[in-house]
């Protein structure tokens, strides 16, 4: 059975943008949260190649005195916005706009509705999203996609996402022309999740040129199926790194674009998974509970790191993530430089093992028991 709520709230009455990869629910929570009068579905062909056409003619789809209207992948046709943004004006309709991408939005002369419409972003379930039903074991497995809590195969349900919507569905927008190439890169890629991103690296790796590589790395995150992490380097007194972290959207995603065999090292690839699960369950956490942080990842020139930095206007916190089941004083040592250098940062630990600890200033904490209170945690609690 799959949650009744999502921790996504909306403001009444004002038209949004809701973006979100394929599969993270967006149409599923438009239609049950908001109960709009009518939805036009642009994955639908027919009303696909009318409204492309014919921009005009949403307004006589749309029946009369309907308040709540909504367009899924709004991005397939963007010549769209300028009707809605005449509807907005003229007729007071509220439009719930979802895409699963920002490409085609962000080019110039496309009518982005001059602030009549807010922006919002829909990620996989989060932890305390889940509630009872998290499991940190099934997460690191499979992920947090929202079709996999009724889906009995969750391994064919991944590589039927990764083979139509990773592949296939970035080849029918024209944004690849050689899909053997791109599913080279892919799995070049997932070798770098959880990881300082070296874009040369990984061109070599998949035989292709630096600058498709980074073209493709950006068709990633157009199609929110990617981001990259930036260091954070405020007041630095020791030299750090310059390039950024990268992690795929989803864990279940990221295990399933990357190769295993005998050469690979269960707990390396399990490291990653861990790390991508906290960085998938920040990103929501911030956007959903409206804490005022960024998001930031801290190592040194010398290798010493802390996976994530948090800081803002609600302070700064560093968090460092291990794949073991006990703590370590070497897995200490990033946070206690970070602290060195930063005296105010509160430092948390997040580890597999199944009780607290605290150790000088860093509090530990079973991964299992924290990303479900992870707003709670953030906020000092």
């Amino acid at each position: 059975m799959v949650p009744e709520h999502r921790a996504l709230r909306v403001l009444p009455g004002k038209s949004f943008f809701l973006f979100g990869p394929r599969g993270t629910g967006k149409s599923t929570w438009v239609r049950t949260e908001l109960r709009p009068e009518f939805t036009v579905d642009l994955l639908d062909g027919a009303t696909f190649a009318r409204l492309l056409a014919r921009p005009e003619e949403l307004r006589s789809l749309v029946p009369k005195g309907a308040s709540v209207v909504a367009i899924d992948e709004v991005q397939r046709a963007p010549e769209l916005l300028n009707e809605v943004h005449r509807m907005i004006e003229a007729d007071g309709t509220v439009f719930a706009l979802t895409g699963s991408s920002a490409r085609k939005l962000r080019h110039g002369g496309v009518n982005r509705l001059a602030g009549r419409a807010l922006s919002y972003r829909m990620y996989p379930f989060t932890a305390a999203e889940l509630g009872a039903k998290f499991s940190i074991e099934r997460s690191l497995a499979w992920g947090h996609l929202p079709a996999l809590l009724a889906e009995p195969d969750a391994a064919r349900y991944l590589g039927s996402y990764v083979q139509t919507y990773l592949r296939e569905e970035v080849q029918q927008e024209g944004l690849v022309r050689n899909l053997a190439q791109f599913s080279r890169f892919l799995e070049a890629a997932s070798f770098s999740h959880a990881a300082v991103l070296n874009v040369t690296e990984v061109a070599r790796e998949c035989a292709v040129e630096r600058r498709s590589v980074d073209n493709w790395f950006q068709i990633l995150e157009d199609l929110l199926l990617a981001a990259r992490l930036p260091v954070f380097a405020r007041r630095a007194q020791r030299a750090v790194v310059a390039h950024p972290k990268f992690y795929f959207f989803d864990v279940g995603v990221f295990r399933t674009i990357r190769p295993r065999g005998p050469l690979d090292r269960p707990e390396e690839i399990g490291g990653a998974a861990l790390e991508g699960l906290v960085f998938q369950e920040l990103r929501a956490t911030l956007a959903h509970a409206g804490l005022e942080f960024e998001l930031f990842f801290w190592r040194t020139r010398d290798g010493v790191e802390v996976d994530f930095v948090l800081y803002g206007a609600a302070g700064l916190v560093a968090i460092e993530v291990k794949h073991s089941a006990k703590v370590r004083p070497a897995d200490l040592r990033g946070l206690q430089t970070f602290r060195e250098e930063y005296p105010i940062a509160r430092t948390l630990l997040l580890y597999l093992g199944d009780h607290r600890e605290q150790h000088g200033a860093v509090d530990v904490w079973p991964a299992a028991e924290a990303l479900p209170r992870l707003a709670e945690l953030l906020r000092g609690a």
